[in-house]
């Protein structure tokens, strides 16, 4: 492990925990900060390379050796500056301000293009005041390191670099602003002007030492005149000013938003860019494997205002706040998953955590290990379902995650059930075939159609619904020719929809 001797990793009490990096990983021995939760336990075990037990300084210093070594390497830096933003990089993390991206944590060899584009992240709530202010002056700081270190891990050759920003939601739950306001795309158009400022500023600082690579903007977007915040539309104002007087820039693009991952989680942001908060509470697993409701850091910002700053909010909103940020990003913003679900209301502080009812149901299909978990509201009618897959990749589960979101959004909307079973029972793609750890279902054309069977089962008493037989579950059937779509535009057979599929199935002992 690197020294850690007078550094800021000296005196900080660490706390050993056991946690994998999603509920079907082996859990590993890690360790950090006494005072973090263990959602940041879970984001450590995701972001640091193997599965044997590691530890936050550990971790770090890998990547921050890296960049201070490369800098040296490279000319950028003198051992010390190199000194100086290592130590500055720790402390960005241990206050949780901003980290890099999780390729640099695995330190993975990538195409040349994403290569030149290195990630670092910066949680905006982090940089709330006590007295309800912004930092104004730590985050023009923590933007110009971000790009120091950035450009340093590239060894100077990167053209473009990622600078982008998290959790606008919590921010501005905790400055008291509803997201669909005025007020709010204000704050956030100013902070993404203040971000391209002091990126841009420090590209320029950059370029004045060994070469400007491309010239300084002449026209810029004007930020916007006034905010809730104090002296924040001064300070954008005066960084785009700043950036302005530059020589020229060292690099083409430097702000940009992405979705959020484990780096997100390990900083304590709730949601990535500029997405809204997906609810006043989350759900978490007790020891006992139970499912329990818990406030979100932005609902304890709320306060007694948390139904009225984070209650659901429209597409129109969404859209508003991507055109208020767009102007000062050089990517655009990414698209939405789903929609966030609808608020719920925040458990008293003084009473008992309001607990969801469910299950965690355990299977293998086509030996692919499926968990399907359930919540259900006290009259025992299912309101989510949540889907992990152990070895399908990040593109499949992210579709399914998105997709389970959706099922719950209609579910709390009043979709009947009945009406999910009907559409995506006995649907066909891999893996499928035997189920293993259900009884009742001993064979499925595909994971959603041993869930929504299972789902029948459970919550509609539903035991008329044939098994697939084995030709039905192999991974090369393509149906039988009453189940296939004819290829004009003719109308499809009774036999095509999923009621006439089922009598088209018999059961077999």
């Amino acid at each position: 492990m690197a020294r850690i001797q007078g550094t800021l990793w000296e005196g900080v009490a660490l706390r050993r925990r056991r946690a994998g990096a999603d509920p079907d990983a082996p859990p590993r021995a890690v360790a950090l900060p006494a005072t973090w939760e263990a959602t940041a336990a879970e984001a450590l075990a995701a972001l640091a390379p193997g599965d044997g037990p590691t530890s936050l300084p550990r971790a770090a210093e890998a990547w921050i050796g890296r960049v201070a070594g490369r800098g040296r390497k490279a000319g950028l830096l003198d051992e010390a500056a190199a000194q100086a933003l290592a130590e500055s990089l720790r402390a960005l993390l241990l206050t949780r301000r901003g980290a890099p991206g999780i390729e640099v944590w695995h330190n993975e060899a990538r195409p040349p293009r994403a290569l030149a584009e290195p990630r670092f992240v910066l949680n905006l709530p982090a940089f709330l005041e006590a007295e309800g202010g912004f930092d104004l002056e730590g985050y023009a700081e923590a933007c110009a390191l971000a790009v120091r270190a950035l450009d340093a891990l590239a060894s100077g050759k990167a053209g473009r670099l990622r600078l982008g920003f998290a959790d606008l939601a919590g921010l501005l739950a905790g400055l008291g602003l509803a997201y669909d306001s005025d007020k709010a795309r204000s704050v956030a158009a100013a902070i993404a002007a203040l971000t391209r400022g002091a990126a841009e500023a420090e590209s320029g600082r950059i370029a004045a030492a060994l070469g400007a690579r491309e010239p300084v903007a002449l026209l810029w977007p004007a930020p916007p005149g006034e905010t809730p915040v104090p002296g924040l539309a001064a300070a954008a104002r005066a960084a785009l000013d700043a950036a302005a007087g530059a020589p020229g820039l060292r690099h083409q693009a430097l702000v940009a938003l992405a979705g959020a991952d484990a780096v997100e989680a390990l900083l304590g942001a709730e949601t990535g860019g500029i997405a809204p908060a997906a609810g006043a509470t989350r759900s978490v697993l007790t020891a006992a494997g139970q499912a329990m409701e818990v406030p979100t850091r932005a609902a304890l910002r709320a306060g007694p205002r948390v139904a009225e700053l984070l209650g659901p909010v429209p597409e129109t909103a969404r859209e508003a706040m991507r055109q208020a940020v767009a102007p000062f990003l050089h990517v655009e913003p990414p698209g939405p998953v789903a929609m966030p679900g609808p608020a719920r209301a925040v458990p008293k502080p003084a009473g008992m955590l309001r607990r969801h009812v469910g299950a965690a149901l355990h299977v293998t299909v086509g030996g692919h290990r499926v968990v399907l978990r359930t919540a259900e509201d006290p009259e025992g009618h299912l309101l989510e379902i949540a889907f992990t897959l152990s070895k399908e990749g990040a593109a499949f589960r992210s579709l399914m995650d998105g997709f389970a979101q959706s099922v719950s959004m209609g579910l709390q909307r009043g979709v009947p059930l009945a009406d999910y079973v009907e559409a995506f029972a006995y649907t066909r793609f891999g893996p499928a075939g035997l189920v293993e750890g259900d009884p009742a279902i001993p064979r499925a054309t595909s994971v959603l159609d041993w869930a929504f069977r299972r789902l029948a089962l459970d919550y509609l008493g539903r035991r008329d619904l044939p098994q697939p037989s084995e030709a039905d579950c192999l991974g090369d059937s393509v149906g039988h020719a009453a189940e296939m779509a004819p290829l004009l535009p003719l109308d499809l057979p009774a036999s095509a929809s999923p009621r006439g599929r089922r009598r088209s199935l018999r059961v077999v002992g």
